[in-house]
């Protein structure tokens, strides 16, 4: 089947099986008090429950509450004098993430899927030859953008469940001796099936080859939660979005370009409008844009970095996201589970994928997880649909919440025919996060 049948026929009505209607925050309809009257049935989904919804999946993520008060601002004007520095620290903030001094950063109005096509459209012309690993949902439909664009894509298949292999990237690089080949593209982490690739060996492979290719990297889900050195590892694009370690709402697509990359940039012949480089590089340096920002989710971002930067930077960041999926791992095995993800150099951070016993259909689980206990937990998607359920948790998370989001998982695998013992996970990670905890910043003087 082609690849963009595929996605049409078989990830998209899936997508919205279990998306429709689906919106703890949709507003209930006005519903009679009085139990004769007519029609006094609620509609569905319009009950919202006590508490929070327990939002767990790889994005979007929680918002931490400093983060949506920086966003409650009023309507403003982004023609006024005070936004052209504003906007400009902006940009500038964004470079901690990406690990970079050398780099462009670009914040445009959209999502991370309008990064992966500004990556491609301002660095490459119609028939070039590019390499992409596919291994998820997520790598597929980034291959698919690029082949309707008019690429030549080899694509490289692996397991789901493993990352990018560095070997077969050397090799197909020392037998491009023509150097026809002008993009590596990997997906940093794998939201389909908790993968992370090693992007720093990609960049050793495409040493060894001596070949000269752009290095473009999809970081959606890792910039903000993994470690990433965009400088280090030479990576010429970055890619991410505002809804995942960024813990902002949707809206923002993050794009970040190192030198050589802006000198493809000069004779790249795909056509680009919206996503231009160009539009932004005449407006960015004077602190303008080329279009309405999205200003609300600007104060947002100031912040979200800044309370990054407050927890001791993006190593701090990064140890925080091991540390709460180590804790996760830990529960998996204590259920007596396994992982999609069997190889550690590869387990992923952000998120955990988690396998189901034969025979047990894991939307079961996620259905009985939203229906009684109002936990948002991840389907599996397309291939391993019915075979995995996820579990989020990169940005805005601590112990006590993804603690919350194991017991929800816990109930909601009995209620679905898995014969676990209560508390068998959750236990295994609360010893894991007590024998690796420390005091938080600033709290030290109660303990003394």
């Amino acid at each position: 089947m082609a690849l963009r049948e595929v996605s049409q026929k078989r990830v998209l009505p899936l997508l919205a099986q279990f998306t429709r209607g689906l919106s703890a925050s949709a507003l209930p309809e006005q519903v009679s008090l009085d139990a004769n009257a007519p029609n006094s049935q609620p509609a569905p989904f319009s009950y919202v429950p006590p508490g929070r919804n327990h939002l767990f999946v790889p994005g979007p993520v929680n918002i931490h509450e400093r983060v949506l008060r920086a966003m409650h601002v009023p309507g403003q004007n982004h023609r006024d004098p005070w936004f052209a520095e504003f906007y400009k620290e902006c940009l500038e903030d964004t470079k901690h993430m990406y690990g970079t001094k050398a780099a462009t950063p670009f914040i445009f109005p959209g999502t991370g899927t309008g990064g992966w096509e500004a990556a491609l459209c301002n660095t490459l012309s119609p028939g070039d030859k590019v390499i992409c690993f596919r291994y998820g949902l997520f790598s597929h439909l980034w291959i698919d953008m690029m082949q309707r664009l008019g690429l030549d894509v080899t694509v490289v298949d692996r397991p789901w469940g493993e990352g990018a292999d560095e070997g077969a990237l050397e090799e197909l690089l020392r037998k491009d001796t023509g150097k026809k080949i002008k993009a590596v593209c990997v997906v940093h982490n794998e939201t389909t099936t908790g993968v992370t690739s090693d992007i720093a060996g990609c960049r050793k492979a495409m040493d060894a080859a001596g070949h000269p290719a752009l290095l473009l990297v999809d970081g959606v889900s890792s910039i903000g939660a993994l470690e990433f050195k965009m400088d280090e590892w030479r990576v010429d694009v970055a890619v991410t979005g505002s809804q995942k370690a960024l813990s902002l709402p949707t809206g923002l697509a993050f794009v970040a370009a190192s030198p050589k990359a802006l000198e493809a940039m000069k004779s790249a012949k795909l056509k680009r409008v919206y996503y231009d480089f160009a539009d932004m590089l005449r407006t960015n340096p004077s602190g303008n844009v080329p279009y309405t920002p999205c200003l609300s989710l600007l104060y947002g971002l100031r912040e979200s970095i800044k309370m990054w930067k407050e927890e001791g930077g993006m190593g701090a960041v990064a140890a925080r996201h091991h540390r709460l999926a180590e804790g996760v791992r830990q529960a998996v095995d204590g259920w007596g589970l396994k992982l999609l993800c069997k190889n550690p150099r590869w387990r992923s951070d952000s998120l955990t994928v988690v396998e189901v016993p034969e025979g047990v259909d894991s939307n079961k689980i996620v259905k009985n997880a939203y229906a009684k206990y109002d936990l948002s937990l991840g389907i599996g998607l397309a291939g391993i649909n019915g075979k995995v359920f996820r579990i989020g948790h990169l940005g805005n998370m601590n112990e006590l919440m993804l603690a919350g989001a194991l017991v929800g998982a816990e109930m909601a695998m009995i209620d679905s025919g898995i014969n676990i013992k209560p508390g068998s996970g959750v236990a295994r990670a609360a010893e894991y996060w007590h024998k690796t905890s420390s005091v938080i910043k600033t709290r030290e003087s109660l303990l003394k």
